[in-house]
């Protein structure tokens, strides 16, 4: 059985004037809940609705600015890995021109070879200048070579491409001259002036004590004092060498050649003609040295001679 509700009255009643009453019925209290239900409803929706906007609006504002950071980063990226191409490119450029100098060198080079062939009679099958060099060997895992490994192969074979072009130079004026082997020992004293001071041979090292071969002869000089050649030749090597500061190599032919060093200043290159007595450089106290002299060496053959013998007497 349904409970009936029966309707009852609101009254007001002031302190002064005519009381009020109102007359409600259950359905229009039932109506009353209903809407206040709803209009607390839509009030926890519109709260509810507003604080998920602002935190979204809170997340899109964070993943923008990480994106953001993120396209700035990717930005950089893609600048630096231009910057690294194009260096790349200008390092291939580089590369690719030395390998074209080196091209032509070489090509120069076997000319020379074929020229000295045909002048000093040798079996052209045995010196083909034409052919590629005959080398081999097992197969070997290949060994990958950096940029910078690269740059240093180029720079090394470009100085032996130097001392080989003055090499084969130097035999080619030889042989074109018909020098004989009297006329390309040294004999000339290499300096202006000076008195030994450590001749060839065992001695005391003046840095550390110890036992040492000396191979050459010291001249004491003044500083800035003219080296002089030996004997007419072709410089092979001018250049800083390790422990000799400024150093000269002269290749006399027939095997003699005869070594400058601890020199101030060089005054020949590489490729250059001299002759006897010819100023090559200046007296110096480079490398490993006491004082200013010239370490003077005499090599036959690639074997360290006492330079001795081969210097004026008086």
């Amino acid at each position: 059985m349904k409970p009936h509700w029966k309707p009852f009255s609101l009254m007001l009643v002031p302190e002064q004037g005519r009381m009020r009453a109102w007359r409600v019925t259950p359905r229009a209290l039932g109506c009353a809940g209903l809407a206040l239900l709803a209009l607390v409803g839509a009030g926890i929706w519109g709260g509810w609705t507003l604080w998920h906007k602002a935190r979204t609006g809170e997340r899109i504002a964070s993943l923008q600015a990480q994106l953001a950071m993120a396209q700035a980063r990717e930005q950089a990226r893609v600048r630096a890995l231009r910057a690294r191409l194009e260096a790349s490119r200008k390092q291939l450029a580089v590369y690719a021109r030395d390998i074209g100098a080196m091209q032509a060198r070489l090509a120069r080079l076997d000319a020379l070879g074929s020229q000295l062939v045909e002048t000093a009679s040798l079996d052209p099958a045995e010196f083909n200048f034409g052919l590629a060099p005959a080398i081999g060997g097992p197969r070997q895992p290949a060994i990958p070579v950096p940029a910078a490994g690269i740059a240093d192969s180029i720079e090394q074979l470009d100085a032996q491409l130097t001392r080989m072009d003055a090499q084969l130079s130097a035999i080619d004026y030889l042989l074109e001259q018909q020098r004989s082997v009297q006329a390309a020992r040294p004999h000339a004293w290499p300096t202006e002036g000076g008195w030994i001071s450590s001749r060839y041979g065992p001695r005391i090292d003046p840095f550390n004590g110890g036992r040492e071969m000396h191979r050459g002869v010291d001249i004491a000089n003044r500083y800035g004092a003219p080296v002089l050649a030996a004997s007419h030749g072709i410089v092979t090597f001018a250049g800083k060498m390790k422990g000799f500061g400024y150093m000269i190599d002269i290749d006399h032919g027939y095997g003699y050649v005869t070594r400058y060093g601890h020199m101030s200043s060089l005054a020949v290159k590489v490729g250059d003609e001299v002759k006897d007595g010819q100023m090559i450089g200046r007296i110096g106290s480079r490398g490993r040295s006491t004082g200013p002299h010239l370490h003077f060496e005499v090599h036959r053959y690639g074997k360290a001679l006492n330079p001795m013998p081969f210097l004026p007497k008086g």
